[in-house]
């Protein structure tokens, strides 16, 4: 009888366990201390393998980022369905955003931390996907205020600086919601939520807040 031969995997499918891997040991060691071998290990194959499929380190860990970057953004997309209200898309997104940070805490420090602190080109792809995340939170405001009131008073700049301010706000959150215990993704959104919603009320009804004048 002849030896049974094992099925081959697909590349693509090995790829993703480098991939897995090598968020897993980025996020949690860092770019810099990361090691190729270790990523190898993890995904149980050999270092030359990984250099054969991804090249670099620099590829490797451009490549994860555009990959997480990716999910993250269908994650909250996904969440935010069209044929809901405009403030139940806001919300579904934002709890989307913290539930895929929350199971993906490793990715979220590739993303949030690891690849702003290494500069170009790993900066300019994590900020490419938060322009994105931007602008679609900027056009859900915006279809907020207009089902609010038929002819809002609501100027682009301020709809623009709502949308950056929650995102913004959005990030340091899941940070610190990954990182104190007992946190959960549905509480973190609530809190981000109750603190948009009040600030876009206080605007669409023409009261907000101004600063007291300058005594100095």
């Amino acid at each position: 009888m002849g030896a049974v031969k094992t099925k081959r995997m697909p590349r693509a499918v090995r790829e993703q366990q480098m991939l897995d891997a090598a968020v897993r040991i980025f996020g949690r060691r860092g770019y810099m201390a990361a090691s190729m071998d270790e990523i190898a290990e993890l995904a149980g194959v050999s270092k030359p393998l990984v250099y054969l499929y991804l090249n670099s380190k620099e590829d490797l860990f451009t490549a994860c980022i555009r990959r997480e970057a990716a999910a993250l953004a269908e994650a909250v997309h996904a969440g935010a369905r069209p044929e809901l209200p405009a403030d139940r898309q806001l919300w579904e997104g934002l709890r989307a955003f913290f539930a895929h940070t929350a199971e993906h805490p490793d990715a979220w420090s590739v993303l949030h931390l690891q690849a702003r602190t290494h500069g170009e080109p790993f900066a300019a792809e994590v900020a490419a996907m938060r322009e994105g995340i931007v602008a679609f939170v900027t056009r859900l405001i915006a279809v907020a205020a207009r089902e609010a009131h038929r002819d809002p008073d609501l100027p682009d700049r301020e709809v623009a600086g709502l949308a950056e301010a929650l995102v913004g706000a959005a990030e340091s959150l899941a940070a610190w919601a990954n990182t104190t215990p007992h946190i959960t993704a549905q509480q973190a959104a609530v809190t981000l939520m109750n603190f948009a919603w009040s600030g876009l009320s206080n605007l669409m009804q023409n009261h907000p807040w101004t600063p007291p004048p300058d005594t100095t």
